[in-house]
């Protein structure tokens, strides 16, 4: 997951450059700005309604509905500064959930592994 200001062509095409394979099959739904994909991807793109968007797309919804629990339920809303921490969190566990007993552990030995990180504070508007 990375936040973009906008979705358009540019954002997708550097998204997919630096995460993605190239040749890999991609299902989306048919955003126009989508489309860049196809230049180096096969892109199956499909307009859906809304109703058959969970069967055409189901782990988009399961993963979108478990970040937003997550997100109102530990932090009970975020702060516009750091979305792109609580996201790199979120997808640190849920690609870790079959391995929720060794994460205490993990992020311990990262913690003393890895150099310290300091973050910026907010600009006062």
């Amino acid at each position: 997951m990375k936040v973009v200001e906008q979705v358009t062509h540019d954002s997708v095409r550097a998204f997919a450059q630096q995460t993605l394979a190239p040749g890999q099959t991609l299902h989306t739904d048919a955003l126009a700005a989508l489309n860049v994909l196809a230049e180096e991807h096969h892109h199956i793109a499909k307009v859906t309604p809304p109703e058959m968007a969970s069967e055409w797309l189901p782990w988009v919804h399961v993963v979108i509905s478990n970040l937003k629990s997550y997100l109102l339920g530990t932090y009970h809303g975020v702060s516009g500064n750091y979305v792109q921490e609580y996201l790199d969190e979120f997808c640190y566990r849920l690609n870790r959930r079959f391995w929720e007993n060794q994460i205490p552990n993990r992020l311990l030995t990262l913690c003393v592994a890895h150099e310290p990180v300091f973050l910026q504070p907010a600009a006062c508007s």
